[in-house]
């Protein structure tokens, strides 16, 4: 299948309908509705969205019930890009080539744009996710999980807490990537398999491939920061050496790293073995997520 235009065609639905969900730049508070739109509307690869949309497509299901879902996880996703850019934690001038939320808007105002963002997508989940009650409620159950202590935030704080560190081991960073960035990436799968009505064993599977590109995702993360440039990235090259961040190659060198990455692609691919000609989007998504330069 030709990826690039699966994921433009799905990339510009999400958009639209962002552009549809978030409140007006000219509503009042201006400022903090400018300040969200600016992250959520500064070129993300929405890649969270989509695989909502292509699990559901997966399982026979439609865009157009699970798309409420999608943006609210692109909102809870792009909140935690802007508390995570912020002097507190990384200390970030750029995102994805543009200035950071908080070089634009402060400080105070982008804590408040990522808190807004946060409550607006269970605004939106509570109003608008499709299926019928249970898989809604089971929806907001799932993604509230992924975005809080137990997913992640709680990856979030283990990684701030492993800065520097030096006794850093292979079961604390998996915990940290597989709730940082797996929670989110994971939660985003399950949702699309449950509004497309999957059945167990679907379900099942789904969840097997989520959980093993969620964390072959952050690994093919670590090893940009290290082969990467500032300009294929969008944010400063070497961020996480030069913060001493817990990562793959810093544990497990970059080879070993890479094959372990691409040990986790064929996991997912085996997990989707069932499936027919419908989960190609997610098969081809696996494939792109270790070989991708941003």
């Amino acid at each position: 299948m030709d990826l690039k235009e699966y994921l433009k065609q799905k990339c510009q639905l999400v958009d639209q309908a962002l552009e549809r969900y978030l409140p007006d730049a000219n509503e009042l508070p201006a400022s903090l509705h400018s300040a969200m739109r600016y992250s959520v509307f500064a070129g993300g690869k929405r890649v969270r969205p989509v695989l909502m949309l292509a699990a559901s497509e997966a399982v026979g299901g439609s865009a157009d019930a699970v798309m409420p879902a999608a943006c609210a996880m692109e909102m809870i996703h792009t909140y935690s890009l802007i508390h995570d850019d912020l002097p507190a934690m990384d200390n970030d001038d750029f995102r994805r080539g543009n200035p950071t939320n908080h070089k634009v808007y402060g400080e105070a105002t982008a804590i408040l744009a990522g808190d807004a963002l946060l409550t607006e997508a269970f605004i939106l989940l509570s109003n608008g996710t499709g299926g019928d009650p249970a898989a809604r409620l089971r929806v907001i159950q799932e993604i509230a999980v992924a975005s809080g202590s137990r997913g992640m935030v709680g990856g979030q704080v283990v990684d701030m807490e492993s800065e520097g560190r030096h006794d850093v081991d292979l079961a604390t960073l998996s915990y940290i990537h597989t709730h940082k960035t797996g929670a989110l990436i994971r939660a985003s799968v399950r949702c699309g398999a449950i509004l497309g009505a999957a059945t167990e064993e679907q379900f099942k599977s789904l969840t097997r491939y989520a959980d093993a590109i969620g964390l072959a995702f952050q690994i093919a993360d670590d090893i940009l920061d290290v082969e990467g440039t500032t300009e294929e990235l969008g944010k400063d090259a070497g961020s996480d050496q030069a913060r001493g961040k817990a990562t793959y190659p810093a544990l497990m060198g970059l080879e070993a790293s890479k094959a372990r990455a691409h040990e986790l692609v064929e996991i997912a691919l085996d997990a989707l073995a069932t499936f027919d000609e419908r989960a190609e989007p997610l098969r081809a998504i696996a494939s792109y997520i270790v070989k991708r330069k941003s």
